[in-house]
This record gives structure tokens, C-alpha cells and sequence, in this order.
């Protein structure tokens, strides 16, 4: 929060100490990164993102330790919400199964590449195998409940969304023509959603977990006029406006179908 508000987030120095020494005093073995380039990173151009990683790296070979980063992209949104109860929504329909595939997809390559550094399967392939059998089959929704106790919540969340905090109403963004979605611009998502006070805009800001988005259309999907292209949800409407007009101009539609991008740019050892 402090970083937030001193504007020195995008500090590789303070990114790299912040995440790593916390890491180191885990006392871990083995350490995957999830480094994002894109709109929404903290390092927006790629070779920044690599730069971070490679700072990180260092730092977790100096200690000992097997570590890999991937850099991956955030020129979008990953998965399709935004806003903190509604992501524990996304993370759980996930776990069972549901969830969007593209955080579906990052989440098994993540889980893969720890269970190969830990030495628990002979190739990445199996890795993944492994992984998919636990979202198939409930234990990652099951171990996921463990860790919730553990930590002093109520596992009983996973089985019954409803526990969750949630937003007074909804309000749909439409879209003012046909075509398809080119883009959506992530910082700006992000500060719309800090508008609602899904994040912080001052030290002393106070988190409201129920509000933020839901997007209805991702980075290359079609959409016809009048068609829903984000779900907001809002508490205090004192600010709903302003939000609004800055998540319609980060949405952006146009006639062409985007080239796509890769999920995963590249994994450094």
C-alpha cells in the first residue's frame, strides 16, 4: 500500500528486495515466479518484466535455491473478473473446473514447473498430468479447503459462494456498436475498479472486498451492439460514473479480430 501511494511500484530494485525477502524467509526449497509484461504489469515493456526476473533470479540462486520465472501476459485481464471476493469466486470455479481457460491454462504451466523443481515428476509433461488429474478430481478444491482452515477461514466457502462478500447491485456496461473487442487496457480497469474501492487510492483507504468486474467479453471475441461487456458491482455509487466512463474507454472495439498473443513469453532458469 505504501509503494501505491509513494508511486515507486514500478521500483525493480524495491519489487525485486520486496518479493524475495519474503520468499527467503519462508525458508523455501524451490521458488516459481509469475512475472507479468503488458498493460497491467509492473513493467510494462517486456524486457523490463525479463530485467525483474532476472534480479529475482540472481538473489534466489545467491541463496541456494531452485527457481525459474515465467514471464507471462497482462495486456489483458487473466480470467474474467476483477475486484477481490468476485477473483475468490473465479479462483474456486477454477478449482472445480469452471474457470476461464486461459486462468486455468497459467494456473496448471505454474503448478507443473513447482512440482518439477520439487522433484515430484520426471517430465514437465507429467507435471502437468498431475495437476489436471488434481483439478479433475477435487483434491485441489479439497487441499485448497485445508489451507483456508489452516490460515483461520471457513473452508466451507468452496461449497457455498453465497459466504462471500458481495455487492448491494449490478450495473452492465454495453457496447455502443458491433464488433470486436481489440483490446482492454488493464491499468485503466484496475483504476476503475479502485474507484468503486475494489483497491486503494490513499493510505487509509478501506478495501470494499464485494465491488468490482465482471467482463463479459475478452481480447478478441465478437459482440453486437447493446450486448453486456463488463457486469459492475457496486456499493457506493458516489463514484460509479466516473468508473464507468473509464472502464468503457479501456474496453475497445473495433471491425479487425486482433492478433493473439502468447500467454506464456518465456520461461528464464
Amino acid at each position: 500500500a505504501l509503494r501505491d501511494v509513494t508511486s515507486t511500484v514500478e521500483s525493480r530494485p524495491l519489487i525485486a528486495a520486496s518479493i524475495m525477502s519474503k520468499k527467503m524467509a519462508e525458508g523455501i526449497d524451490a521458488l516459481v515466479l509469475d512475472v507479468k509484461t503488458g498493460d497491467g504489469a509492473f513493467m510494462v515493456r517486456e524486457e523490463d518484466s525479463r530485467a525483474l526476473a532476472q534480479a529475482m533470479l540472481a538473489i534466489g540462486r545467491g541463496m541456494g535455491k531452485k527457481i525459474v520465472a515465467l514471464i507471462t501476459d497482462m495486456e489483458q485481464p487473466l480470467g474474467r473478473t476483477v475486484g477481490n471476493a468476485l477473483e475468490i469466486v473465479e479462483s474456486i470455479e477454477t478449482l472445480q473446473g469452471k474457470g476461464p481457460a486461459d486462468l486455468e491454462t497459467l494456473s496448471v504451466e505454474l503448478a507443473a514447473w513447482m512440482l518439477s523443481l520439487a522433484g515430484a515428476a520426471p517430465t514437465l509433461d507429467a507435471a502437468r498430468a498431475r495437476v489436471r488429474s488434481a483439478l479433475s478430481s477435487g483434491a485441489g478444491l479439497k487441499k485448497f479447503q485445508e489451507v483456508i482452515a489452516l490460515q483461520g477461514g471457513d473452508p466451507r466457502v468452496c461449497d457455498d459462494l453465497s459466504r462471500l462478500p458481495r455487492a448491494a447491485e449490478t450495473v452492465e456496461l454495453r457496447a455502443e456498436s458491433k464488433g470486436r473487442v481489440t483490446g482492454i487496457a488493464c491499468r485503466a480497469v484496475g483504476t476503475a475498479a479502485m474507484l468503486l474501492g475494489a483497491g486503494r487510492e490513499t493510505v487509509d483507504s478501506r478495501i470494499d472486498p464485494g465491488v468490482g468486474f465482471i467482463l463479459r467479453k475478452k481480447v478478441g471475441e465478437p459482440v453486437a451492439a447493446g450486448e453486456s461487456l463488463a457486469t459492475v458491482h457496486v456499493n457506493d455509487r458516489r463514484r460509479l460514473d466516473e468508473a464507468l466512463a473509464m472502464l468503457r474507454r479501456a474496453i475497445h472495439v473495433g471491425p479487425e479480430t486482433p492478433p493473439p498473443r502468447p500467454l506464456v513469453h518465456a520461461v528464464l532458469q
